[in-house]
């Protein structure tokens, strides 16, 4: 059916949409934020109660993961000493340099990592992909760190090691319903017991055997044939070591609670957020340091390579240097363990429920709350587990890296040469309402750097590529950002100019939830024709982009593909086989990288006796791929019918509406102009009536004068 084009825009006659009351309870039910810690908006300078010290020690309690220790032990187990150590480095300094222009961003305008990337060069749907692969990252950190104190639990407590996965995941969960408030309470409580335990066992083996450094720095590893150093080795470990790049991403939910910076704490507000930002690398140095001497001295002590590399038994190692107990070693191995795992999880699902919060509710713009995305996240990485995905620690870690580094390389590199040199406006725009869908600066240069780096990282460019597939990723977004930038003169930044509110006003009363909110959070909506929150324009779905049609997705994809396609194609761009294409072709992606991941995860995990069946069940794979291919498009065709039938439901509702509305504007007109000539036609009786007493009383007189005369 084809809709007539006038379908009118609320504003232009002044008739603004209902808000339904079920909605308005629905927003105001999100907006608690003591369970939602501003999951989905900017922190607001009233809410940055804490102390700089409490909030750089709640970031500062992250680093306590144990995975820094594996990593370490991995590298120096696989690739030896001197790479090892030359890859920590390497890795350790990229780090801070990728993790200061971020955490000094976050801190100064309140935004977590999700809002930081939308500003950045990835526009309001952009960052979902970021957002998904910075939850990647916490459910993937979270499995392994509960895999470590599982293992711990299991060496104590005679249960199966499944039971001890489920309670290593259920017992984060209350800790982190009520976000910062509690979460800063635990670490503030558990950072002097785990600092002195996490140091006693170095200290110890110092005194007791300052030999095994001499014999740390010749060791070659596995291989055991050659100390020295290798380049591809070396790069090959750094990117394994860059899978933590990250981690910034968990610091800045916490630095974004930071106080206000002033005259009087500048100092210290820069000190706390140079030291809980991209100092948490110093400390998490040390510790995959701590890795690699914990690594070497459990094969000196005969234990096997998988449990030289287990955290577990690298501190059961430790302590064997402090106590000489083996019920001692094995109590306080376990409890340091347990305290440090719990210390980081709370991180790792806080932080996943953020990244899940921003997720979907961009893609169904509906929230049921960041409790929800908690229990969600923690299933997830509950499901890792219990596939054994710490086997695999080498080669998991290696892929997600080159996709993590290309978001984060993205990301600084439009801080630190999009923004400087103008190519970016100043300060980080986070509204919807002024966003557009898609930033193809920071989304191009992440994509193509991905797309690189991955293949490298497969093979498909030669051994020496996938060696440095890392620094394939980090270079090529540091090149694509702005040149992208540059090419489209930084257009896809901002959809409209952000509407100035009176500049004595610091806050204003949303139009919709009722709840009033500072300034910078803060949008005028045309479509409700008011002041709007980011939240409830982040779920609002009615409004259809109202304030920015241009910039939404569907718009930006016609946009390109009329560039690119000859004219004879443009019809089929906005129909339903064009949609179709589109969608069967991120369908085919999402299929074949699931079921490549699962493949890759049996092939590096299968044992030897049983690696003939491989081929048989690669044959197998592929035909439940074409299976899922297949019904997928069947779904795929119904989902784009559907929603061709809402949309055209919706047009012609909107359309009726419209006309609804300008009838009852054009007879609130009538009424108006009926009031304004009865108006008149009183004050016209009233003259009138005015004139004729007037007339009547000098008539009178004048009959009264000529009966005077009679008289006479």
């Amino acid at each position: 059916m084809k809709t007539n084009d006038a379908l009118l825009d609320p504003e232009e006659h002044n008739a603004p949409m209902r808000i339904i009351k079920s909605r308005r309870e629905y927003n105001t039910w999100v907006g608690n934020e003591t369970l939602e810690d501003y999951a989905l908006r900017f922190t607001p300078h009233s809410f940055r109660k804490w102390s700089i010290f409490r909030v750089s020690n709640t970031a500062l309690g992250a680093i306590s993961f144990l995975v820094l220790e594996a990593i370490g032990g991995t590298l120096a187990v696989n690739y030896g000493f001197v790479n090892a150590f030359s890859a920590i480095l390497v890795v350790s300094l990229i780090i801070f340099l990728t993790s200061l222009p971020i955490s000094h961003y976050a801190a100064k305008y309140g935004l977590d990592m999700d809002l930081l990337t939308r500003g950045a060069g990835f526009g309001y749907i952009g960052s979902t992909i970021s957002s998904f692969v910075y939850a990647t990252f916490t459910f993937i950190l979270f499995a392994l760190e509960a895999v470590i104190m599982a293992y711990a639990l299991g060496m104590y407590f005679d249960m199966p090691l499944y039971i001890w996965y489920l309670i290593s995941a259920i017992v984060i969960i209350p800790l982190v319903t009520h976000g910062v408030t509690l979460i800063s309470k635990l670490q503030m409580i558990t950072q002097p017991i785990w600092l002195i335990l996490m140091a006693l066992p170095f200290i110890c083996i110092l005194i007791k055997q300052p030999e095994a450094i001499q014999g740390l720095m010749s060791f070659a590893g596995k291989s055991g044939y050659d100390s020295g150093f290798n380049i591809y080795m070396f790069a090959t470990a750094i990117g394994i070591g860059m899978a933590l790049i990250p981690q910034v991403g968990e610091q800045v939910d916490f630095l974004r609670f930071m106080p206000e910076k002033t005259a009087n704490n500048k100092f210290r507000w820069h000190l706390g957020v140079f030291l809980a930002g991209p100092g948490w690398i110093f400390i998490g140095m040390f510790k995959m340091f701590a890795g690699v001497l914990l690594a070497y001295l459990a094969l000196m002590a005969n234990k096997s390579i998988e449990e030289a590399v287990n955290p577990t038994h690298m501190y059961a190692v430790g302590f064997s240097y402090v106590f000489s107990n083996p019920e001692i070693i094995l109590a306080v191995t376990v409890f340091f363990v347990v305290l440090s795992q719990i210390k980081i999880n709370v991180t790792n699902a806080y932080a996943g429920s953020l990244a899940w919060s921003n997720f979907f509710a961009r893609l169904t713009h509906s929230h049921p709350g960041r409790v929800v995305w908690l229990l969600f996240n923690v299933l997830i990485a509950t499901m890792l587990m219990l596939l054994d995905v710490f086997q695999a620690l080498e080669q998991v870690l290696g892929l997600y890296s080159n996709i993590a580094i290309a978001w984060i390389t993205a990301v600084v590199a439009d801080l630190v040469i999009n923004k400087p040199l103008g190519l970016s406006p100043k300060g980080i725009e986070f509204r919807r309402a002024y966003l557009y869908d898609i930033n193809p600066v920071g989304v191009g240069a992440m994509v193509i750097a991905s797309v690189l780096s991955v293949l490298a990282f497969i093979g498909i460019f030669g051994f020496e590529a996938q060696a440095f597939s890392s620094f394939i990723a980090m270079a090529t977004a540091f090149i694509f950002s702005p040149l992208i930038a540059w090419l489209t003169k930084g257009k896809y930044y901002l959809a409209r100019k952000p509407f100035k509110f009176h500049p004595s006003k610091t806050t204003e009363i949303c139009s919709i939830c009722e709840r009033e909110y500072e300034i910078n959070d803060i949008a005028h909506c045309p479509a409700y024709q008011g002041p709007i929150c980011s939240l409830c324009c982040c779920l609002d779905v009615r409004c259809d982009d109202a304030c920015k049609p241009h910039a939404r997705l569907n718009e930006q994809w016609k946009g390109l593909m009329t560039k690119f396609l000859p004219k004879s194609l443009w019809s089929y761009i906005d129909s339903g086989i064009g949609h179709y294409v589109l969608l069967m072709v991120l369908m085919f992606l999402l299929l074949a990288s699931i079921f490549g991941l699962i493949y890759l995860h049996i092939e590096l995990t299968v044992t030897e006796n049983v690696i003939y069946v491989l081929s048989e069940l690669r044959a197998g794979f592929i035909k439940a791929f074409s299976a899922l291919v297949l019904v997928s498009g069947i779904i795929v065709w119904w989902v784009i019918l559907t929603s061709k039938s809402r949309k055209v439901a919706q047009q012609e509702s909107n359309y009726q509406t419209s006309l609804l509305q300008r009838e009852i504007v054009l007879h609130d007109h009538t009424d108006k102009e009926l009031q304004q000539a009865r108006l008149i036609a009183e004050q016209a009786n009233q003259a009138k009536n005015i004139a004729l007493q007037g007339s009547a009383s000098g008539g009178r007189d004048f009959l009264k004068k000529i009966g005077s005369n009679f008289q006479i």
